[in-house]
């Protein structure tokens, strides 16, 4: 029977042919970090082969790709995909207690919403327009009243349409919805969006009588993949991480120069065009994004 020696642990693991280094560490109680849970998802399980290469299968498809993304060497590999037909010593890439405690499984909550788990989600994006210059020429104070104010309204119309607040960045909102796999994400996501426009309109006024401003802010959704987990040492927070996330902030930017306040990626269209009213479709090319993108200016839903 093959013959598995860890280094630095100095331990030697006897396995039947075909286990892989993954579900070997699993048997002996050896700590092993695979925060995808062993699906070829990521690379925190891998490993490098100081001895026995041959005595490892090929790699398969799933960890083909993931080894060509990032290029590995011959002699990394993803435990968690990695079967041994001989003796092989190998050297785990995490090694203290820290990177341990980092996936380790929190007493409350589940292990999936600590670690990650990919979930398709509608992630909203909004900005306020021309808020740099007016936090320059207005006190520190008002500025801050305004923004909680503003918040204030945007985030409870956020949770009222199923959503979540993932963070304030400046004066910016960055919302998901469909986090715990709720139906109609597009749907919520859109409506929230068009709520926010009407309560702008309404906090206009407001914020005129006090300041030579006229308060405008740009909403953009798309609907996609991401990654859900808590980040964080001390203050732990869920939030989404994924190119997904990336195109929803290009597409809230894009709003600047249409002139358009609220637009959606053709994503999020399919998902709601049955109930879409008053759609503009346009053509743009995103920062940071290869060739043109359609997106949709949707300025009513069917009731």
């Amino acid at each position: 029977m093959p013959i598995i020696h860890y280094i630095p642990d100095d331990v030697e693991i006897e396995v039947e042919a075909g286990t892989t280094i993954l579900q070997a560490s699993w048997q002996s109680n050896i700590p092993h970090t695979h925060v995808c849970g062993g699906n070829a998802r990521c690379s925190t399980c891998r490993v490098m082969i100081i001895e026995g290469k041959d005595h490892c299968q090929p790699r398969n498809r799933e960890e083909g790709l993931l080894a060509r993304r990032l290029s590995f060497t011959p002699d990394i590999r993803l435990a968690c995909q990695t079967q041994v037909t001989g003796d092989v010593t190998i050297r785990r890439l995490v090694l203290d207690q820290e990177d341990i405690d980092l996936v380790a499984q929190p007493e409350h909550g589940t292990r999936e919403d600590h670690i990650g788990a990919e979930r398709k989600v509608a992630i909203l994006f909004s900005d306020i327009r021309n808020f740099t210059t007016f936090a320059e020429v207005v006190p520190a104070y008002d500025v801050i009243h305004i923004l909680n104010r503003y918040f204030y309204e945007m985030d409870h119309l956020v949770q009222a349409y199923g959503g979540y607040v993932d963070n304030h960045i400046g004066d910016g909102i960055m919302a998901l919805f469909g986090v715990e796999g709720e139906p109609d994400a597009a749907l919520n996501a859109v409506q929230a969006g068009l709520a926010m426009l009407e309560a702008v309109e309404r906090f206009r006024p407001y914020v005129q009588v006090m300041y030579p401003w006229d308060f405008q802010i740009g909403i953009g959704v798309h609907y996609g993949e991401v990654v859900i987990g808590t980040l964080g040492a001390i203050n732990k927070k869920m939030t989404a991480i994924g190119d997904s996330v990336n195109f929803a902030s290009r597409i809230e930017s894009a709003t600047k120069d249409t002139g358009v306040h609220f637009l959606i990626s053709e994503d999020t269209y399919y998902e709601i065009k049955d109930k879409a009213l008053e759609v503009e479709r346009v053509r743009l090319r995103l920062k940071g994004k290869r060739g043109e993108h359609a997106l949709y200016a949707v300025k009513q839903l069917r009731d």
